[in-house]
């Protein structure tokens, strides 16, 4: 294999770039950026007649259908409380022990501890509570350790057809992977494969390749910043850039239009932050069942003063009321029994704005339309005019394209009235100190990039950014995607890493840009990719486009897994495919320079050192980096010019390499060894904006109403109560009334009376996308207070239904929030109804409820 081919060069930063005194490169965080800010990714051709592969489904790629129909009941209005309590010390009990699980509970998230396997929202800087983490994060740690144990035995006794028929939630509850295992071409089970002879056949394999990038290196966001590290650093030396990872999948869109907007895709606020901001706006996130620590930080933010409006289709009780389960947040002991059992919680959203699916541009645009006619009614008292004279360019532009902008399309396209949007903006006008969060709400649409940057328009007109209480918060939802894209792990990185990179290991990197996610399923696909490693995550139920997906993976030669849990995509594979088990990160690390820890970044940029505690789950795990230092030896050979098996047993090395080579870490061993620290971000600290001309731009878009065909609604997909990202914890979501099952529409209680449906019947789902049709079967109707031409169902049970070509402008992520889609009747429903009736007198009491007639 030849990895000396010629490589496309970026273009340079210009030299007016280099002198601008705005732009300091010592203290950016380059990690986050491109070179070319602004470009997007690139994008090859949709695929002809994606949905084809409809017509021969691969047998088990999609969750298999509910044999019970969940059982549909009133809500919890109110989130954690008492019912958090239980259902955290149920789990733990029952799958860790009491002494066990307590002990862990009592690490997680601590600085002489390990770092929570869940979200990234950070933990307080100091002063921190004994019991800090939430419900979710329990779930997480009890998943990681539980004493079941998938072992060769188990592979023995069921066959890969046999897993194929097993549920998401069966496969999660079997336990901890204990050996590497393989099947071997034409196998129908896995068997066990020593770490030798797996590390010999995955280099075996890659040195065969006819090119470098026919392989795809995948990240999770789980991954550790010194695995990501080593990672990147291997597919490098191999000779690729194809480095798709989670975050294409999510905040991808978030990094592209903050990048071109203030020169740093991550977000720039602290927890400070939201003690000092007078008004919070909170778009497209749940934070009840995404982020539930991050409730902790809204209630704090409340007692001080601050008003908050969440933009959300759904009236999420995360958004809505909070009890604080933890009795460390109550200053009279007796408040904390007394809220448990009375479940009286602390309001936090002042004004809920149930905008339509995709509404939020439409909203922030008509939002900041009202504070315009302010504005020019009192010049200088709505908008900070000398921040946008002294920091910004584009306002000009983006006064005169708001004034074009239509109330008519404005109110259309958001759903929401010309009184509600105007009670937005008052309470905007109001505040002097302002931070907006946003999450997969925002990202996963076609014009996601110009919703967010609508956002960054909003907190600029009041320079709500680089200075205490304000600025954007994108919420990032697993612990380390951002750490691992600041290590490294992206497709485009830009010229000045790559050039420390080689400078640091002495070769020279490959300068092509590589595939994101959604292009090496497309090139997969194609037979162009043939081989695939994913480090972490469950890439199959993750993904758009299922069935599309599934023949992606099947045409390649090998996939392999890095995985501590059995999941879906380990049985949807390659002629040749293995399982490779890794040490949790609630686990001991012992190499042989001794025992080891650590980092990851939080949403806020934090650094957080993690050194897991707890008795590995089998003698046979490695950890991530010994993994990647093993894979790079039996590949790389003698052609590598890295230590690897020096690296992987000191992590310290590794660290000094990223300090080296990524600013920002400087004294990385020193500093994280003493406290956590945080990363510069020059537009949150200086209001220095390093985006090529050195200000904030304010950069304009115009409203696409989108007009659905009647009978046809706008899906979004989303999580249950009881899963994180494609994990799932149980099959109950008691903040949507969802119990013992997942396979539930949610739609507006008018729409269904319309569409002739009731309650609890079963239906079929169609999407449509450019004259192709995809089908998820069997979803039980479920009525729900959401905006009318809206739905809402879970993934990854309806990822089969999102197109592979239909993705965000710009940033590639798959619109899993914008779906095309009818409703009709299951052809087989007949039988399904009989037992919908016997139940309709149980569940008619309730006031969402549609009597079955």
């Amino acid at each position: 294999m030849n990895r000396k081919r010629s490589k496309h060069q970026h273009r340079r930063p210009s030299p007016l770039r280099d002198a601008d005194p705005k732009h300091e490169q010592k203290l950016d965080t380059v990690a986050q950026k491109p070179t070319d800010i602004g470009l997007g990714a690139p994008i090859t051709d949709r695929p002809a007649r994606a949905d084809a592969d409809q017509n021969s489904p691969t047998p088990g790629a999609q969750p298999p259908l509910e044999s019970e129909k969940a059982a549909l009941r009133e809500r919890e209005h109110v989130a954690a409380g008492m019912e958090a309590i239980i259902e955290s010390g149920r789990r733990t009990l029952e799958d860790m022990g009491a002494v066990r699980g307590l002990k862990t509970w009592m690490k997680v998230n601590h600085k002489n501890g390990f770092d929570c396997q869940s979200c990234a929202w950070p933990s307080p800087d100091d002063h921190r509570h004994i019991f800090e983490f939430c419900e979710n994060g329990v779930k997480a740690i009890v998943s990681e350790g539980m004493t079941r144990r998938v072992n060769p035995e188990f592979f023995r006794e069921h066959s890969i057809e046999d897993l194929l028929g097993r549920s998401d939630y069966w496969l999660e509850q079997q336990g901890r992977i204990t050996h590497p295992m393989i099947k071997r071409k034409g196998a129908t089970h896995y068997e066990p494969v020593s770490w030798d002879e797996t590390f010999a056949i995955l280099g075996r394999e890659l040195n065969a390749l006819p090119t470098p990038d026919a392989a795809a290196f995948y990240t999770s966001g789980r991954t550790s910043n010194e695995a990501a590290f080593l990672y990147q650093l291997f597919a490098r030396q191999f000779g690729t850039n194809n480095l798709p990872d989670c975050s294409n999948m999510c905040h991808e869109s978030s990094g592209a239009a903050l990048s071109e907007a203030i020169g740093i895709g991550k977000g720039c606020v602290t927890l400070k932050d939201f003690e000092e901001a007078d008004g919070i706006f909170i778009l497209g996130q749940n934070p009840g069942t995404n982020h539930p620590r991050m409730m902790t930080t809204l209630q704090h933010a409340k007692e001080n003063g601050a008003t908050i409006v969440a933009f959300n289709p759904l009236p999420e009780s995360g958004l809505m009321e909070v009890v604080n389960p933890n009795p460390q947040e109550y200053r009279n002991p007796l408040a904390f029994p007394a809220r448990m059992l009375l479940n009286r919680g602390v309001k936090l959203t002042d004004l809920w704005m149930p905008v339509r699916i995709n509404g939020d541009m439409a909203a922030m645009q008509g939002l900041m339309k009202e504070m315009l006619a302010e504005e020019e009614k009192r010049p200088g008292t709505v908008f900070d005019l000398e921040f946008i004279r002294e920091n910004t360019v584009g306002y000009e532009e983006f006064v005169a394209n708001l004034q074009a902008t239509q109330w008519e399309d404005i109110l259309a396209s958001s759903g929401l009235t010309r009184g509600q949007i105007r009670e937005a903006a008052e309470i905007a006008m109001r505040c002097k100190r302002i931070i907006c969060c946003w999450a997969m709400g925002l990202t996963q649409h076609k014009n996601a990039v110009a919703t967010i940057q609508e956002v960054m328009n909003f907190l600029l007109l009041g320079g709500h950014i680089g200075r205490p209480g304000a600025g954007p918060c994108p919420v990032r939802g697993h612990s380390n995607v951002q750490g691992d894209r600041t290590m490294g792990i992206w497709e485009r990185m830009n010229d000045a890493f790559i050039h420390k990179l080689g400078e640091e290991f002495r070769f020279t990197p490959p300068r092509e840009h590589g595939v994101d996610t959604v292009e090496a399923i497309k090139h997969m696909r194609e037979g162009k990719i043939r081989f695939f490693l994913g480090m972490g995550g469950n890439f199959l139920s993750a993904t758009p486009d299922t069935e599309f997906t599934a023949k992606a993976l099947q045409k390649c030669r090998v996939t392999a897994h890095v995985s501590t849990k059995l999941n879906r995509s380990h049985l949807i594979t390659g002629e040749i495919a293995l399982i490779l088990p890794c040490l949790g990160r609630s686990e001991i690390d012992l190499r042989a320079g001794g025992d080891q820890f650590v980092t990851v970044e939080d949403s806020m940029g934090i650094i957080n050192p993690s050194r897991g505690h707890l008795e590995p789950a089998s003698e046979h795990l490695l950890s991530e980096p010994a993994i990647v230092a093993g894979l790079a030896r039996a590949t790389l050979g003698e052609a590598t010019t890295v230590n690897w098996e020096a690296l992987a047993n000191d992590y310290d090395l590794i660290r000094d390499h990223i300090e080296h080579v990524i600013p920002g870490f400087d004294n990385f061993n020193e500093r994280i060894k003493t406290d956590i620290f945080y990363l510069p971000n020059d537009a949150r600290d200086n209001r220095k904006f390093n985006n090529g001309i050195g200000k904030a731009k304010f950069i304009s878009s115009s409203i696409e109403r989108l007009t659905l065909k009647p009978g046809h609604f706008l899906m979004m997909t989303i999580r249950s109560h009881d899963q994180f990202n494609t994990t799932i914890y149980g099959l109950n979501d008691r903040y949507r009334g969802v119990f013992n099952g997942r396979r539930v529409i949610f739609m507006n209680a008018d729409d269904v009376r319309e569409a002739g449906l009731q309650q609890g019947q079963i239906v079929d789902l169609t999407s449509h996308f450019e004259g192709e049709e995809r089908v998820a079967r069997h979803f039980q109707v479920a009525p729900f207070p959401i905006p009318r031409g809206c739905t809402a169902t879970y993934f990854p049970e309806t990822n089969v239904l999102v197109p592979i070509g239909s993705a965000a402008e710009r940033s590639n992520t798959p619109t899993s929030k914008s779906v095309d889609i009818t409703v009709a009747p299951a052809l087989d429903a007949d039988s399904a109804m009989e037992a919908i009736r016997a139940s309709a007198l149980e569940t008619s009491q309730f006031a969402h409820v549609i009597p079955v007639n």
